[in-house]
């Protein structure tokens, strides 16, 4: 089975090591150009398909007309995309003899679009997935061929839910491979209405709104936290206005008679959420370095 392969990230690049181990053909790879103003902690696709002796081309766009002349002269069975960061066109799609098909970081229907495990995570979900689907022209929107749900703990971050979604993926590719190379699909009808499409986030969608309830700021911090910017808030202090990224943090049972904000309480930074529930900081940053107390507002430990 001849196959051609958009990937990027790192289930993008487990999954095109799980094809190869598998036995599928790829003989064409097209990924991202990493951006310098990107932390890069994930694998490489394209050093993967160098190993392999693999053609890799880096195109602007997958609708330029050298790349699908390139992919209509392979004729792949399938086409794959593992984490794929642009749309690919019908144009290019159709030229997959038996499916072109998707790996999204969810259980679909839930969470079509863009970063879901950070949606999840944020939402407050216990469980996502990996789903592999066949690609239509909406986004994650074609038949499901296969998926299998993660756990999402009470505490984890989104990087340790990425960790598990990325092993799933991988495990989800290879329960399925031997029917592929047989040229068999399975399909089950992807029931748009039972979930919802999500956008993609920005990184002043990371800015903390302490008036919001502590399960919701403690839900931000987990779904941004690194490998993610991590959620922010703005103090005002005798030196000036400064940025405190929070990275890490645990909730409190115990309530604060303080008016919402982040405060020094002895030698801890907390977090007074609208509810009058809290959360410790556990890690942060000050304008990018790491966090002095003394630049947070004080109060008192009798709290």
């Amino acid at each position: 089975m001849r196959a051609v392969v958009f990937a990027y990230h790192e289930v993008g690049a487990r999954c095109l090591q799980a094809v190869l181990d598998g036995g599928v053909d790829v003989q064409l790879v097209i990924t991202h150009t990493d951006d310098p103003n990107e932390r890069i902690w994930f694998s490489s696709v394209a050093d993967i398909a160098h190993k392999a002796k693999i053609p890799v081309i880096t195109p602007d766009s997958a609708s330029e007309p050298d790349v699908q002349a390139r992919i209509a002269a392979i004729a792949p069975d399938y086409i794959f995309s593992f984490y794929y960061r642009q749309m690919i066109p019908m144009s290019v799609l159709n030229l997959a003899r038996i499916a072109p098909l998707n790996m999204h970081g969810s259980l679909l229907p839930k969470y079509r679009g863009r970063v879901p495990i950070n949606w999840a995570v944020l939402h407050g979900e216990t469980e996502t997935g990996a789903t592999l689907h066949v690609m239509a022209e909406k986004p994650d929107a074609g038949d499901i061929v296969a998926q299998q749900a993660v756990s999402i703990g009470p505490d984890d971050t989104a990087g340790e839910v990425f960790a598990k979604v990325t092993t799933a993926a991988a495990e989800t590719l290879k329960s399925v491979l031997p029917q592929l190379l047989k040229g068999e699909v399975a399909r089950r009808p992807n029931n748009l209405s039972e979930g919802s499409y999500f956008g993609g986030r920005k990184p002043e969608d990371g800015r903390i709104h302490w008036a919001q309830s502590a399960t919701q700021v403690y839900n931000l911090i987990r779904a941004v936290a690194p490998p993610y910017p991590g959620a922010f808030t703005d103090v005002s202090t005798v030196q000036g206005t400064c940025r405190i990224t929070i990275n890490a943090a645990r909730r409190l049972d115990t309530p604060f008679a303080a008016k919402p904000g982040i405060y020094r309480v002895g030698s801890k930074a907390i977090g007074v959420c609208g509810d009058k529930m809290a959360v410790l900081i556990t890690e942060f940053l000050v304008d990018g370095a790491p966090g002095e107390l003394n630049r947070l507002p004080e109060i008192p430990a009798t709290h």
